[in-house]
């Protein structure tokens, strides 16, 4: 039997694992490494949404997906508060939309690392 949100947990762990190798590569861009720490948060977003048995939209939109996730009853980390920047870097990276705009790399890593540990946390609750 299919296991959704454990599922988007592991790529979600994926991205984030490349999101640190490409930011240790020379000669990878800054908009490479926040496409992937996005990703990172979209899953870990889905995942904790799916683990409600709630439905959650194809979109790469952070904002929305932290906003479908307290619709659901979650209480997001406030260090997350700001992770909605990393919403330009899907399509951006994705369809050569230009400079996705400027986020510190440290900064959507440590999102990303962090919407991961809150997820994981998420689906191992009794809730």
């Amino acid at each position: 039997m299919p296991d959704l949100p454990g599922d988007l947990l592991s790529l979600a762990r994926e991205d984030l694992a490349a999101a640190e190798a490409l930011d240790r590569a020379e000669r990878v861009s800054d908009a490479s490494v926040g496409f992937h720490a996005q990703q990172a948060v979209e899953k870990a977003l889905k995942a904790a949404i799916a683990s409600r048995d709630r439905d959650y939209p194809f979109t790469h939109d952070i904002g929305l997906l932290m906003q479908l996730s307290q619709d659901a009853g979650l209480e997001l980390p406030a260090d997350l508060a700001e992770a909605d920047r990393l919403t330009s870097y899907a399509a951006a990276v994705r369809y050569g939309l230009g400079d996705p705009g400027a986020v510190a790399m440290r900064d959507a890593l440590r999102w990303a690392a962090l919407a991961i540990k809150w997820a994981d946390t998420q689906l191992h609750s009794d809730s």
